[in-house]
């Protein structure tokens, strides 16, 4: 009994200290990652991470401190120029700022273009909005007071949730959005960034496609990366094009399965290195010690998730080494 009574304790401490120290941190905050996962006073998952005038920003989902489900309802944004220390700018975006909007403030992304920045966000399971800042970390605004796209789009397929906004800006300016859940969606977005004429259509080629899609180009070659099944566990999966629309060419296995059951990622360039962002459970396992560290949906753990950096490499013929996630995390870049 006195043992049953010491490990509820020690739980109850965790759950408070995390609790605590996210609701006394005063914005802007600033601290120094330790290693993987790199954010230890909040829970955060589905990072996108982006790099604008040589400093590098991540846009999080901000899992709650005692989350029973995915029940988030802001937006963080968090930024660097080494890796290693880093600013948190606070909430950029917020639930109670959407008037259309109700529930689930899921994984972000966002671009920059024509000298405003863009942050892409999925509310609902049905909507995909869009809000414009004037700085990588806000406050962003909503100029349409309505979805940007939602699953009655003509052209939309999607027989899961409508989530996951990823949008790619090529090098010719043109920026499409991925979007969808089971079915892999793009549409070209207007110049304005907030509209488009474009037709919806399905990417073909992508194999074992679920969710969390993303878009990046390295040599000329598209690459579409996505959580997916070809075996029956979610990875990181990818495939590559010669066009942004494809078809695909289904390559392989980017990332394994985390002990968060979901994953979510992103990859990105920053300053000559490559990287992968990407979420597991390891920071609630670290709060509650006594649950054992792998995937289980009857548990707190699929929901307090929390996110990690890894280097990135490609193999000579330009597919991509599958990435082994560590503890030690990436080093400090030099300035």
């Amino acid at each position: 009994m006195k043992k049953n009574s010491v490990l509820i304790m020690l739980l109850l401490i965790s759950v408070y200290t995390l609790t605590a120290q996210n609701k006394n941190i005063k914005y802007p905050y600033k601290f120094t990652s330790k290693g993987n996962p790199f954010v230890e006073y909040m829970y955060t998952a589905d990072p996108t991470a982006r790099v604008f005038n040589g400093r590098l920003y991540v846009y999080p989902s901000h899992d709650r401190d005692t989350a029973t489900w995915f029940n988030m309802d802001d937006w963080h944004v968090l930024s660097t120029t080494n890796l290693k220390d880093w600013t948190d700018h606070g909430v950029c975006l917020s639930l109670s700022n959407l008037k259309w909007a109700k529930k689930y403030a899921w994984a972000p992304d966002c671009v920059y273009k024509n000298g405003k920045y863009y942050f892409y966000y999925p509310t609902d399971k049905d909507y995909i909005g869009v809000a414009i800042g004037n700085t990588p970390y806000g406050p962003f605004t909503d100029p349409l007071n309505k979805p940007l796209l939602n699953r009655k789009t003509k052209g939309v397929i999607c027989t899961g949730d409508f989530i996951d906004p990823a949008v790619f800006i090529d090098d010719d300016g043109s920026a499409y959005i991925y979007f969808g859940q089971n079915q892999a969606n793009v549409v070209k977005l207007n110049d304005d960034m907030i509209s488009f004429s474009d037709t919806v259509r399905v990417l073909k080629g992508t194999v074992g496609f679920f969710e969390a899609a993303w878009m990046h180009k390295y040599k000329g070659k598209y690459y579409f990366s996505y959580s997916g099944s070809v075996s029956g566990k979610r990875k990181i999966l990818y495939c590559m094009s010669d066009s942004p629309y494809g078809p695909f060419e289904y390559k392989g296995e980017i990332l394994r399965p985390m002990n968060s059951c979901t994953n979510h990622h992103s990859i990105v360039e920053f300053k000559g290195q490559w990287y992968l962002f990407y979420h597991n459970s390891d920071l609630y396992f670290e709060q509650n010690p006594t649950e054992k560290p792998e995937c289980n949906w009857k548990k707190a753990s699929p929901f307090r998730r929390s996110i990690c950096v890894d280097y990135l490499y490609y193999n000579e013929d330009g597919t991509i080494h599958e990435v082994t996630p560590t503890k030690e995390s990436v080093t400090k870049i030099k300035e």
